[in-house]
C-alpha cells in the first residue's frame, strides 16, 4: 500500500510543538530566493554600470569583457526570479506536483545567459587582438577591476548562502558564478599594469582568459543543473535517507529509495518493509512515523511517499508480474 501525504511544515501548539499541513515550505524557501535575487541584482547592476562608464573613458577591452558579464550576470536575475514566483504557487490539476522545474529551466537559461556573455567577450577581445588600440585612464581601470571584484564576491557569498540555505543548485551555481567573475575582475587589473609596463597586448590577452573562465563556469554549473533535469540526486544523500528510514521503530528494512529534485525541493519515494502479522492501521502508522522523521533530518524534502511492503514478500521482485498472455496480446510481464 502507498501512503502519499501532506508534505507542508507549521506549528500547533496544541500537539507535539508542530504540525505538518499547514504553511508548505516550498512558499518560504521560495520566498527568500526571491529576496536574495532581487538584492544581489542589485548590487551587480550598480557594479556593471560604475564600470561601464569607465570602458567608455578607457576603451579597455578586458574591462569591458567584464563589464559585459557583470551585465549578464545581473540579468540572470529574471529566469530566476520567475522561476521562485511560479515555486510559490500552488500544485494544480494539471500539473499535480507544482511547479518546481520551472527551476531548472531558469537554470538552463542562466546557462546561455552566460555562454553568450563568453562568446561576445570573445569577439570584442579577439578584434582588439587583430587590431590594437591604446588604453587610456589606467587608474580608472584598476579602480574599476577592484570594484568589479568587491561587487561580485559581496553577491557571490549572499548568493551561495541563500542557495545552500534553501537547496537551490541554480542560485548557488550563479553564486559561484558571481565569484568567479570577481576573479576575473582583478585579471582585468593584471591586464592594466601590462599596458602600463609597455605591452599593449596584454589587455586583450586578458580579456581572453577571461572568456576561458566564463566558459568553464558554463560546463560547472551545466554539470549540476543538468544532473537535477534527469533526475540525478546524490547517491550519498540516498544512503542518509535510507539509514534514517532504517532506524525507525518496527521497520524490518528499506528496499527502493529514489529521490529526484524539482527546483530546490526533493521528492522521495521508497519500500520499507513491517511485520507482516500487522494490521493496516498499524503499519499505516508506521509508515507515517518514517515519514515524520524523514521530513524533520531533511528540511529540503516536499513530498514522501511510502510503500509497505510484508517483511515476506519485500522488494521489487515481489511487485513483478510473471510472463502472461492475454487478450491476444503476445507473452509480456509487467515490472
Amino acid at each position: 500500500m502507498t501512503h502519499p501525504h501532506d508534505h507542508s511544515h507549521g506549528h500547533d501548539d496544541h500537539t507535539h510543538g508542530h504540525s505538518h499541513g499547514m504553511v508548505d515550505p516550498s512558499i518560504t524557501t521560495s520566498a527568500r530566493g526571491l529576496w536574495a535575487i532581487k538584492w544581489s541584482f542589485v548590487g551587480l547592476a550598480g557594479t556593471a554600470l560604475l564600470q561601464l562608464v569607465v570602458v567608455l573613458l578607457s576603451g579597455s577591452v578586458a574591462l569591458l569583457a567584464d563589464t559585459i558579464h557583470n551585465f549578464g550576470d545581473a540579468a540572470t536575475a529574471i529566469p530566476l526570479a520567475i522561476a521562485f514566483w511560479f515555486a510559490r504557487q500552488k500544485p494544480s490539476k494539471r500539473f499535480t506536483f507544482g511547479y518546481g522545474r520551472v527551476e531548472d529551466l531558469a537554470g538552463v537559461a542562466i546557462l546561455i545567459t552566460i555562454l553568450a556573455s563568453g562568446i561576445v567577450a570573445g569577439y570584442e577581445s579577439i578584434q582588439r587582438l587583430l587590431h590594437p588600440q591604446g588604453v587610456s585612464y589606467l587608474w580608472a581601470v584598476v579602480a574599476a577591476s577592484i570594484i568589479g571584484f568587491l561587487g561580485n564576491e559581496v553577491v557571490a557569498i549572499f548568493r551561495i548562502r541563500v542557495g545552500r540555505e534553501i537547496n537551490s543548485v541554480a542560485l548557488i551555481a550563479d553564486g559561484y558564478h558571481a565569484r568567479i567573475d570577481g576573479w576575473t575582475s582583478l585579471a582585468v587589473l593584471v591586464g592594466a599594469v601590462g599596458v602600463w609596463l609597455g605591452y599593449p597586448l596584454a589587455d586583450p590577452i586578458v580579456g581572453l582568459l577571461i572568456t576561458a573562465a566564463i566558459f568553464g563556469i558554463v560546463i560547472q554549473s551545466g554539470k549540476s543543473i543538468f544532473t537535477r533535469m534527469l533526475d540525478g540526486a546524490d547517491p550519498h544523500l540516498i544512503d542518509e535517507i535510507r539509514h534514517a528510514a532504517g532506524h525507525a521503530p518496527q521497520v524490518k528494512g528499506v528496499g527502493e529509495v529514489r529521490a529526484r529534485w524539482l527546483g530546490h525541493r526533493l521528492h522521495v519515494e521508497l519500500n520499507i518493509a513491517v511485520d507482516p502479522q500487522m494490521t493496516i492501521a498499524a503499519a499505516h502508522a508506521i509508515a507515517t512515523d518514517v515519514r515524520h522523521r524523514l521530513l524533520h533530518e531533511f528540511d529540503y524534502l516536499s513530498l514522501v511517499v511510502i510503500h509497505v511492503d510484508p517483511a515476506d514478500q519485500f522488494g521489487e521482485a515481489h511487485h513483478r508480474i510473471s510472463e502472461h498472455t492475454h487478450d491476444h496480446l503476445p507473452m509480456h510481464s509487467h515490472n
